[in-house]
């Protein structure tokens, strides 16, 4: 395996990428979208123009969140956004409100199967570990 004798390993690489449009996935499943400013030796990075950007099927909603500090423990990912890629994506936009109100929404619809599903199950004697055995119809 042959390297290109001016890569260099870890978050160094992404000096290349200063004053370009990145993509970056945190941890807890955030995606941001902004300019790199600078970043440091820990991969702690500095977002400008940063945007939160939320998925949902095939819609999509941005939070405008200005100049962002990311502390590099939390980056999973981070890669430079190819802008007419972008343009030709197929995902519609919505206003975040729109979004939000649609997550909200199918996130009580799963909560509603979900519980009727352990309903019918400790009906039948069975109890999922990760339900709690103890609740209000117990009394």
């Amino acid at each position: 395996m042959e390297f290109n004798e001016t890569y260099f390993p870890g978050s160094v690489s992404l000096l290349d990428q200063l004053d370009k449009k990145m993509l970056v996935i945190l941890r807890d499943g955030k995606t941001l979208i902004g300019y790199l400013r600078t970043i440091d030796q820990f991969a702690n990075l500095v977002l400008h123009e940063a945007l939160e950007r939320i998925y949902f099927e095939k819609y999509y909603g941005d939070i405008d969140r200005g100049v962002f500090l990311i502390r590099g423990e939390n980056v999973v990912l981070a890669g430079e956004i190819d802008e007419e890629k972008e343009k030709r994506a197929d995902l519609i936009r919505l206003p975040v409100e729109e979004i939000l109100a649609m997550q909200r929404q199918k996130a009580e619809e799963q909560a509603k199967y979900e519980e009727a599903k352990n309903r019918i199950l400790r009906g039948r004697g069975y109890v999922s570990a990760l339900q709690d055995i103890m609740t209000e119809e117990q009394y």
